[in-house]
């Protein structure tokens, strides 16, 4: 008997109808008579499908099943690759010369900014070679020379340096550098920092991070959070304070200070002058106020005390400070106002209070004989102080004692004559501010103000409240004469108030048209910035319409676009645009285009998630109001 029928009998039923498919085939072509399909299907039970799958596999492998006698015939060679075993040597060499120029891990390599020199020159040096037989002599991943090449240089760069030893335009670099930043910045997931490294790092482009960040915040790309700083009276008087040497100036003032005795409160003016070089306590005087005599003792105590008067004295524009008393006894030393809302340039008078008011205990005193025994009291205590905080040394000083500085430092009469000229001028510039103030009072103002004051009977014996009230426009002046005429005659005036209550009536009045006036150019200002805003947007919209190929990557980009602003406005506007843009579309593919909005939002991580809800809500009530 026949194997054949055993042989077959072991094939699968699809493989013995796949062979009787291509007998078929066969046999139509020498004109034979054979099953048709259907009844070979039927006879063998195979499935229709994988019968006709086999049947064309079957058919592949007929051609190689008669070989030709004898061994087969071998490929052709492949012709022979340049050689780049220099190339690969030039490199070791490199790498022995500078250890450490490669460094990381298997699989995640980094490389030193003089070894992508190197290679960016064998580069420009066997650009015959091509970049994907360089990067395998020099066992640098081709992706990576390739972005070595976009951040180091652009073709016209390679094109130059092969060419000609003229350096390229401004263009040239400057273009191609900030288009790879603000390309990089595109596809950058990470901190600024971490950007930053990786720009001068592995783009090589050779810019600080202030550079980058002007040029991320230039385009829109990045909107840098600002910190506070210092304010900006820190700022103005930074720098402004000038030491010359002990002796040269005293700055003077006053402050309050209470003695209990008997549990009844008696308060004294200590005025006191300090050295500004040496921070020493030169003079002070105890009286029960603030004026001209108490100034002078503590003057001539301070004099006494040191042995000769400064060169000039610093004092506030209290009125009692710029007496004609006060000029006869400060002689040839000069009087310099101090500037007016900053009490930094009496920094050393006012620590120095500051420190009493650490150091100095509860001042109570149990007497029968009150209040000359508390004025003694308060002296001997403040001298004690004094004296105590003049003779300690300090770290900061050299160790030296404040007394130690002051008769130690001998100025020269170049210091001197310096000292006093600078001084002199300063005393100048401070009385020529005061004369500009003095001439900016209205003479109209002030005039309606010496009738308005002595019509109503207020009290203001040296006119310092009508020179403050005159600074003020008149028609904010007059307002305030009618207010304070209208509610004396209603009677609904506060009881006992006089010239500084019509000065606050007369400040608000001022302040409040002030701020009508700051509240119109704001918003103009506000009305500006954001007409440039939105035409700088206007811009980028209109390129994003341009170049999107159809309405899903519009929306993809738009929706990027809106979720990565910084800026409030940016946000608004880019909201807006996506939801016009999905509305522009067919009714149909609305829902789709939301959808695929609402993803590209969703998948911002970097974004907190309370904000990306806020956005989808907003784009749905835009796309579809109910109200």
């Amino acid at each position: 008997m026949s194997a054949v029928p055993d042989l077959l009998a072991a094939v699968s039923p699809q493989v013995l109808a796949a062979l009787l498919l291509v007998a078929r085939t066969v046999s139509r072509d020498l004109d034979l008579a054979m099953p048709t399909p259907a009844a070979i299907l039927a006879a063998t039970g195979a499935g229709r499908s994988r019968a006709y799958e086999l049947c064309r596999e079957l058919l592949a492998l007929l051609p190689g099943l008669d070989r030709p006698v004898g061994r087969p015939a071998h490929p052709p060679p492949e012709p022979p690759g340049p050689d780049t075993m220099a190339l690969t040597h030039e490199v070791l060499a490199f790498v022995m010369e500078h250890p450490g120029c490669v460094h990381g891990g298997p699989g995640h390599h980094g490389y030193s900014d003089g070894f992508r020199r190197f290679v960016l020159d064998l580069l420009r040096r066997h650009d015959d070679l091509g970049l994907t037989v360089v990067a395998e002599a020099v066992h640098v991943p081709l992706p990576t020379i390739k972005d070595w090449l976009r951040g180091w240089m652009d073709q016209r760069e390679i094109e130059w340096e092969s060419s000609s030893s003229e350096p390229p335009a401004a263009d040239q670099v400057t273009g191609p550098r900030i288009e790879s930043i603000l390309h990089a910045w595109k596809q950058w997931d990470g901190d600024f920092l971490g950007f930053c490294n990786h720009v001068q790092q592995l783009l090589l482009i050779p810019y600080g991070r202030t550079m980058i960040s002007r040029i991320l915040e230039a385009y829109g790309a990045r909107i840098p959070k600002r910190r506070t700083g210092r304010s900006p009276d820190e700022i103005a008087l930074k720098g402004q304070l000038e030491r010359f040497f002990p002796g040269a100036q005293w700055t003077g003032d006053g402050s309050p200070i209470t003695v209990w005795v008997d549990g009844q409160p008696f308060s004294f003016n200590l005025e006191l002058l300090v050295d500004t070089c040496s921070a020493a306590a030169t003079g002070a005087s105890f009286r029960d106020e603030e004026d001209s005599a108490a100034l002078i003792e503590a003057f001539d105590g301070g004099v006494g005390t040191t042995g000769s008067p400064p060169l000039a004295l610093l004092l506030d524009n209290r009125f009692s400070n710029h007496t004609h008393e006060v000029e006869v006894a400060l002689g040839d030393t000069l009087k310099i106002r101090a500037t007016l809302g900053r009490p930094q340039t009496k920094g050393h008078v006012e620590g120095s209070f500051g420190l009493f008011s650490q150091t100095a205990p509860h001042l109570s005193i149990e007497t029968t004989d009150p209040h000359e025994i508390a004025r003694q009291v308060l002296a001997l205590v403040v001298l004690t102080w004094a004296r105590t905080l003049n003779h300690k040394p300090r770290p900061n000083r050299q160790g030296r004692s404040r007394v130690q500085q002051y008769r130690e430092e001998q100025p020269t009469p170049e210091q001197v004559e310096q000292a006093r000229q600078a001084l002199q001028q300063r005393c100048q510039q401070q009385e020529k501010a005061y004369r500009t103030r003095q001439a900016r009072l209205d003479p109209l103002v002030r005039s309606i103000l010496d009738d308005t004051f002595e019509r109503l009977g207020l009290d203001d014996p040296d006119g310092h409240i009508r020179d403050a009230i005159a600074r003020y426009p008149i028609d904010a002046v007059l307002a305030g004469i009618a207010i304070f005429e209208g509610k004396r005659a209603a009677a609904t005036l506060p009881l006992g108030v006089g010239g500084p209550y019509f000065l606050g009536i007369v400040r608000n009045i001022a302040q409040e048209g002030e701020g009508y006036e700051i509240a119109e150019a704001l918003w103009r200002a506000r009305q500006d910035a954001r007409d440039r805003a939105l035409e700088y947007l206007d811009g980028l919209l209109d390129g994003e319409q341009k170049t999107a190929a159809d309405p899903m990557t519009l929306t993809q980009r738009l929706a990027d676009r809106t979720i990565g602003s910084a800026r409030s406005v940016d946000h608004v506007f880019w909201l807006r645009a996506l939801a016009d843009a999905i509305e522009h579309e067919e009714p149909g593919q609305h829902q789709a285009l939301f959808r695929i909005a609402a993803r590209r939002i969703h998948a911002t991580h970097a974004v907190p998630h309370q904000q990306r809800l806020a956005a989808v809500r907003r784009l749905a009530a835009m796309i579809l109001p109910v109200a």
